[in-house]
């Protein structure tokens, strides 16, 4: 049995595609591709899906992926590339489809590139000048607080037309790993700073396992 992963972008309207309907939208696409992936054992068989660090709702990426199984040897994986694009929902471009080396649980870090309203800048230089970051992050076991400070000490941004940009690295860690979600900063900045977040964006540009190599 072999796993296969589907690398692909996810931006604009398809952004705010859920992971519960994304997952829908994948088993209807492969479905009706005809291409032979695996299905499950049991009295309701559904294909084998895998979604590795799926994104918050309204957040783009351009390094998404969805591992699915197959019993062939050899498949032609740029005929599954060319079969499965036209199926897509707009906003999402698949960038390449080959076998899964590493583990999705490998996953520790993660790329974002934030864009925010020329209003934020008053927000962003008072992150920098502050020693702490205090945030209350929910979990499975309860709610605890995190000082974002100590994953991103600074916010170096750019300003671009009518806007301001800066790019992040953060935690992506699955199971008992850290993982912190771009939402939390953009809530933090957002406690003493009115920043209207229709204007706040959120790119999710690279994965990286937990050495520190690209990541699929």
């Amino acid at each position: 049995m072999l796993t296969i992963r589907i690398s692909f972008e996810k931006r604009a309207e398809a952004a705010y595609i859920s992971l519960l309907d994304l997952q829908r939208v994948f088993q209807r696409i492969l479905k009706r591709s005809g291409l032979p992936v695996y299905y499950t054992q049991g009295f309701n068989p559904h294909i084998y899906l895998s979604f590795a660090s799926p994104l918050s709702l309204g957040q783009e990426s351009l390094c998404e992926s969805c591992e699915v199984k197959t019993a062939e040897e050899k498949p032609d994986l740029s005929a599954w590339k060319e079969t499965l694009q036209p199926f897509m929902p707009r906003g999402i471009l698949i960038r390449s489809v080959a076998p899964a080396q590493e583990k999705s649980s490998e996953i520790g870090f993660a790329d974002y590139t934030i864009t925010l309203p020329l209003s934020a800048e008053d927000a962003l230089l008072a992150y920098n000048e502050s020693e702490t970051a205090m945030v209350s992050k929910k979990t499975k076991r309860g709610t605890h607080e995190v000082d974002l400070k100590t994953y991103i000490p600074r916010l170096d941004y750019e300003k671009k037309g009518d806007s301001l940009s800066f790019s992040v690295r953060m935690p992506c860690a699955s199971g008992e790993g850290v993982n912190l979600n771009p939402s939390l900063l953009l809530a933090h900045l957002q406690q003493t700073h009115a920043i209207p977040p229709w204007q706040c964006e959120v790119l999710r540009t690279q994965l990286y396992t937990k050495n520190g190599a690209v990541f699929c």
